[in-house]
């Protein structure tokens, strides 16, 4: 894989490789089957994946490698969010759904405390068991979520997670840099952030803000991290968040924040993401392929190829590995699938 690293490295965070609309019906295939079947015959049909902009690398990765062994299978590989992804997922309009964070399993009761009623809010989990759909989570990553402001900003060396709070909060009074510390510039922020169908807005409100979702409004919003990268690195004001590789992409364009969780300033890297101490914005990355579309071939050969190549991808693509027994964990739930 040298030979392409570099290039595939910028053209998948451009969005720019095998970065489709899913469309068709997912799992195409002449017939069923389980890998076994891999063996006697070429491969060919569509996969279609969607989901979070953050796992998008990874598998846009691991589906340009895997077509050029199997040119007759399509693989699409689109990033509408983690949430935006498994409305699709459990609707059975794509075989795969890239996850920044778990599938949501709790159902909200509507006002009168009853589910069933029009007001109330099924999980993810169980909006496909009502559509049949089986999904199988499979870890395949680590990411620190990465606060980062424009280069020509020199006095931000540090935020403490109170002070995150009290500038991402829903109904935050912050507009300037002097209502977050005392003695930095009356200059307003400018605000870059997921949108809400994003998995790593679920995940930095919740240890944020406490809340999933709970966030100010007034910021520019977008699925697409490499939006985001350009807001900041546009504006001598800017400041986002967003997966750590986007960050090791244009780190010439951005100047990254250490984060105080409570032990002392500290910066993502691959070693403070793998041992824990960039807390808490440390965070596993998911992918999700159903139990129905791993008994098409060809998805199930593309998700033994994914596990098989995974840590290579990752470490290509900026992120951190899984370690030895975690990868061979979730090689274990895959093959558990595919009998």
């Amino acid at each position: 894989m040298n030979h392409r690293q570099t290039g595939r490295r910028t053209a998948l965070l451009l969005g720019a490789v095998v970065a489709l609309a899913a469309c068709g019906s997912p799992g195409t295939s002449s017939a069923p089957g389980t890998t076994d079947a891999l063996s006697s015959a070429p491969l060919s049909g569509e996969i279609a994946i969607d989901g979070s902009s953050t796992v998008f690398p990874i598998s846009a990765a691991v589906a340009e490698e895997f077509q050029i062994e199997h040119p007759d299978v399509k693989v699409t590989v689109a990033f509408s969010g983690t949430g935006g992804g498994f409305k699709k997922f459990c609707s059975t309009e794509i075989d795969a759904n890239d996850a920044s964070r778990p599938i949501k399993t709790k159902d909200k009761p509507g006002a009168d405390g009853q589910l069933g009623t029009a007001d109330d809010e099924l999980s993810e989990a169980t909006l496909c068991a009502n559509a049949g759909i089986e999904p199988v989570e499979l870890k395949v990553a680590y990411d620190g979520l990465s606060v980062v402001v424009n280069p020509a900003n020199d006095f931000v060396d540090c935020l403490t997670i109170v002070e995150l709070k009290a500038i991402w909060d829903q109904g935050s009074a912050v507009t300037t840099w002097a209502d977050v510390r005392a003695g930095w510039p009356a200059e307003k922020i400018e605000l870059f952030g997921p949108g809400a169908d994003s998995g790593t807005f679920d995940y930095f409100t919740e240890e944020i803000n406490g809340e999933a979702k709970r966030s100010r409004s007034d910021y520019t919003p977008s699925e697409d991290d490499n939006a985001l990268v350009q807001g900041v690195a546009n504006d001598e004001d800017g400041l986002g968040y967003f997966g750590f590789a986007y960050y090791e992409e244009n780190a010439d364009k951005l100047r990254l924040v250490p984060i105080d969780g409570g032990s002392g300033c500290v910066s993502p890297s691959i070693d403070t993401i793998k041992d824990g101490s960039y807390s808490p914005l440390s965070r596993p990355l998911f992918v999700y392929p159903s139990i129905q579309a791993l008994a098409v071939p060809e998805v199930a050969a593309f998700f033994t190829y994914y596990l098989d190549n995974v840590n290579d991808f990752v470490v290509e693509v900026g992120y951190v590995p899984l370690p030895d027994d975690e990868l061979a964990s979730t090689k274990a739930v895959l093959e558990a699938a595919l009998k």
